[in-house]
């Protein structure tokens, strides 16, 4: 069964920084692409970084330089460092899997982990 378990959000003001953190179980680290998406209140949901297998990461074009993703593949973990954060990036935020190249066919999520930003 795979299972993906964020932790690490919280109220952070404005201007401070958390870490986000991501347990994956039950499938292999090197089966595809992982990341993070977050989705504000009546937005859609939206990219916030993807790591490849090989190590390459994609930003959302107003993020970069401000989120670090990274993955420890020995220990099962994606994370995300966010910096001077802002309200605007007050969301949830969901860990993504995507196995969609691989026998599953389908991305798996996590079950999301609130972060919100006080002015």
């Amino acid at each position: 069964q795979v299972q993906l378990v964020e932790s690490g959000g919280g109220l952070v003001q404005a201007g401070g920084s958390l870490r986000l953190s991501c347990a994956v179980s039950g499938v292999s680290m090197t089966i595809g692409p992982m990341g993070w998406y977050r989705q504000a209140p009546g937005k859609q949901r939206e990219l916030v970084a993807t790591m490849s297998t090989g190590g390459n990461r994609n930003y959302a074009d107003s993020l970069k330089g401000r989120f670090s993703i990274s993955r420890d593949n020995f220990k099962n973990m994606v994370y995300l460092e966010m910096n001077s954060l802002n309200v605007e990036d007050t969301a949830v935020y969901y860990c993504n899997v995507d196995a969609r190249n691989s026998g599953y066919g389908r991305n798996f999520w996590g079950q999301g982990t609130q972060v919100t930003v006080s002015s």
